[in-house]
């Protein structure tokens, strides 16, 4: 009697597992709602990235007025060897944040052509919880991990 049950509990777990795959291998697109929040999340975090472009550039941009005029020498020179080290990581933080910018402004491109959260390398789709964290990801995370493995072994 129990073989009975267990058959038939396998009977009807079979067609739903096959509705579930089918459903996914057939949706190669997010829905008009989907690409509307993920919308709102890039703009979001490219509003941030601005304000944390615009912080970064002043930073490496302008003194701030503390100037080292008035010290000695020998501190003089070590000052200013500090004032250069920290413009270049600001000028290269800024640089990064920019790049970061033009990620996001790509997503929404992508999103106004409808192709959002497509991986660029197998075709399917990128995952949701990968996409609201990673919002400019371009590639499924099996995709990213064999990018990775192809750049260590170069």
């Amino acid at each position: 009697m129990e073989k009975k049950v267990k058959k038939t509990n396998e009977k009807e777990i079979a067609p739903k597992k096959a509705v579930a795959q089918k459903e996914v291998s057939s949706k190669n697109s997010y829905s008009d709602e989907e690409l509307q929040e993920f919308k709102e999340i890039i703009l979001a975090k490219l509003e941030d990235a601005r304000k944390d472009l615009e912080i970064l550039t002043e930073a490496f941009s302008n003194s701030g007025g503390e100037d080292i005029n008035d010290t000695s020498h020998s501190f003089k020179i070590l000052e200013e060897g500090s004032q250069v080290l920290s413009k270049e990581e600001n000028s290269a933080l800024a640089m990064r944040q920019a790049k970061f910018i033009k990620s996001l402004e790509n997503a929404l491109i992508r999103i106004q052509n409808k192709t959002y959260g497509i991986c660029r390398v197998t075709g399917e789709l990128i995952p949701k919880e990968r996409l609201r964290v990673v919002p400019h990801a371009t590639l499924c995370i099996g995709a990213k991990n064999d990018q990775k493995k192809m750049k260590n072994i170069l």
